[in-house]
């Protein structure tokens, strides 16, 4: 098959604007609110609060940052053990170790591809002082909150959602990001609705809430100068940025309906190849479907090898792997990524404790086999069939 590159570039996930974000953004500079005051805060604040059934929202710079208050909001110390999801970006597990705290990374499961609850349970077993456990939603699968959130209850531990790219997705009939302790969304350039950055922290705790309006200001005092009886960041979001959120809050849904139609169109057009579509559990879950990913099964992987900052491959007929699509839709002017590199797998983390219930670790072959592929919106459909008809000729 000739490969012919697109035009225009076909993303990932990249921004998609409406219109109403730069009234609001203009709003905040007719007003002079272009600091981390003012009514574009305060309004996406409540629609967080009224979509998401909590009680708190505090908008804040980046998602990270979010985490990183509920990290502290946890009481995390230096060398507190805390449970993380393992297949994941680094944004997850960097703020434990800006308080000090020792990661200890749990394996998936692969029916959502998130943290496994019988690895969780063996490491609560391995780490009985363990405090705080950090599931993350991926890809805007929801993980199996019930189940994760009952471990952590059973051993009084604070869950921590990262619902950085779930917003938006339903478990069991109830929102993302309201099913930890403390919660996260994230509104990155390439989330499901954007601010360019941000992010928000979500708390049914009204005292934490408030903690985390005061250290995310530098922690200021309650005085006539500025005094500091704690530590502080930088960390509220601008108002500017606040109007972006606005702007795109109402669009979530049909911006989850698009992404929606995009998965189901990969899914039909790959039915007769020997992949799989990232997995959900259908009576239980709705995810956001923020990436479509797909995973080649076992007997259709050509030879693969990896290095630290290098893939190769060995093309074979009928075979492929995800660094041979990859190099094919770059080729052709299109995005595609490979999985998370699990956090054990990563230099930065070498020697770190890794929980897994036996057998091959389920990240380390859903990372070999497994590739996000172009997501964006704003892809037509026959560009998609043109991304289908890529993936086709690599096997």
């Amino acid at each position: 098959m000739e490969l012919k590159a697109f035009e225009n570039r076909i993303w990932l996930s990249s921004p998609t604007m409406h219109g109403e974000e730069l009234a609001y953004m203009q709003e905040a500079y007719d007003s002079n609110w272009m600091s981390t005051i003012g009514a574009n805060i305060n309004e996406i604040e409540r629609i967080s609060v009224e979509r998401l059934h909590c009680k708190n929202a505090v908008a804040l710079s980046s998602g990270t940052s979010a985490l990183h208050m509920a990290v502290k909001l946890a009481g995390i110390k230096p060398g507190d053990r805390v449970l993380c999801t393992d297949m994941t970006f680094a944004a997850t597990v960097n703020p434990v170790v800006y308080e000090g705290g020792v990661p200890v990374f749990v394996d998936s499961e692969y029916e959502t591809w998130n943290m496994d609850p019988a690895a969780l349970g063996k490491a609560f077993e391995l780490c009985p002082d363990a405090k705080t456990v950090i599931a993350v939603d991926l890809y805007g699968v929801p993980a199996k909150l019930d189940e994760i959130r009952r471990i952590c209850d059973s051993h009084g531990a604070v869950l921590i959602e990262d619902a950085a790219e779930s917003l938006g997705a339903l478990y069991n009939g109830k929102q993302c990001g309201s099913f930890g302790t403390y919660n996260v969304i994230s509104f990155n350039g390439n989330k499901i609705i954007t601010g360019s950055s941000g992010g928000m922290l979500l708390t049914d705790d009204e005292d934490a809430a408030a903690k985390v309006r005061k250290w995310s200001t530098q922690s200021r005092e309650n005085a006539p100068w500025y005094q500091h009886e704690e530590l502080g960041y930088n960390y509220r979001m601008s108002n500017v940025i606040a109007g972006v959120v606005r702007g795109q809050f109402g669009y979530l849904d049909d911006h989850i309906a698009r992404k929606k139609e995009i998965y189901l169109r990969y899914k039909e057009g790959f039915k007769d190849l020997p992949v799989t579509m990232n997995p959900y559990i259908e009576d239980v879950m709705e995810p956001n479907y923020w990436l479509s990913c797909l995973l080649i099964d076992k007997e259709a992987m050509c030879v693969q090898t990896r290095s630290g900052s290098e893939a190769s491959y060995i093309s074979e007929y009928g075979k492929s792997c995800p660094s041979e699509i990859l190099e094919k839709l770059a080729l052709c002017n299109a995005e595609g990524r490979p999985i998370w590199k699990p956090m054990h797998m990563q230099p930065i983390f070498e020697g770190t404790d890794f929980i897994t219930v036996g057998g091959v670790p389920v990240n380390e072959d859903i990372f070999a086999r497994g590739m996000c592929l172009p997501s964006d919106i704003k892809m037509t459909s026959d560009e998609q069939e043109r991304v289908i008809d890529i993936i086709r000729s690599c096997f």
